[in-house]
C-alpha cells in the first residue's frame, strides 16, 4: 500500500513542470525557511540559556526519572 502511494506521488510528482523564470525561486524559498529557521532557533536557545530554563527543566526531569 504505502509502495503505490510513493508510485502515485512521483508519477503526480513527475508531471508537474516549472517553467523557467520559476527557476531560482525554490531555492531562495528554501533559503528563507532555514534563515527564518536559524532565526527562531538562536531566539528560542538565547531565552533558554539566559532564563537558567534549561537547567529547571532538566533539574525537573531527572527529578521525576529518579526520584528522591
Amino acid at each position: 500500500m504505502l509502495r503505490r502511494f510513493f508510485t502515485a506521488l512521483c508519477a503526480i510528482a513527475g508531471r508537474v513542470k516549472t517553467t523557467v523564470s520559476e527557476a531560482g525561486q525554490t531555492t531562495a524559498e528554501y533559503a528563507l525557511v532555514i534563515l527564518g529557521a536559524a532565526a527562531i532557533g538562536t531566539v528560542v536557545i538565547t531565552w533558554a540559556t539566559q532564563g537558567h530554563t534549561i537547567s529547571i527543566l532538566f533539574d525537573k526531569v531527572i527529578n521525576k526519572i529518579l526520584p528522591g
